[in-house]
């Protein structure tokens, strides 16, 4: 098989091996955490769903899914969650499709926050693509 060895890793996927996480790093992804779901129940939020991603992904350790009612509500749970981020000491975020779409992504590191309109949480079906049960062999 040519390539370089990341290339034939990229192609391979995720390994189906769970990496023990550093304490440290737990701790501070904990509060991360505890910071982003704060702040979406201040915003009204529905339905947020945290999902495990150590050891499965090499993008992020976790990802929060939360649905939003309408556009602007959506953006103000961007542009709020942005704020408390920063204030909490979480300073590199990166925001993609907060000018009224569907669909936003904060990018904050370690979490990656997923903020959706009822259709589009239903159409990309993310926590049934990033389930723990998906890992699991069938017997």
């Amino acid at each position: 098989m040519p390539g370089t060895p990341r290339k034939k890793a990229t192609i391979a996927g995720p390994s189906r091996k769970k990496a023990e996480p550093k304490p440290t790093l737990t701790a501070e992804l904990d509060r991360m955490q505890t910071v982003i779901c704060a702040s979406l129940e201040d915003d009204k939020a529905e339905d947020i769903v945290a999902i495990d991603l150590a050891g499965r992904a090499s993008f992020a350790d976790r990802m929060v899914i939360a649905t939003g009612l309408a556009d602007r509500q959506i953006a103000a749970m961007a542009t709020h969650l942005n704020e408390k981020l920063a204030e909490a000491g979480f300073k590199k975020t990166r925001t993609e499709g907060a000018n009224g779409t569907d669909w936003v992504l904060i990018d904050a590191g370690d979490i990656i926050i997923h903020l959706f309109k009822p259709e589009a949480r239903t159409m990309y079906a993310l926590e049934k693509m990033w389930s723990a049960d998906l890992d699991e062999p069938e017997e």
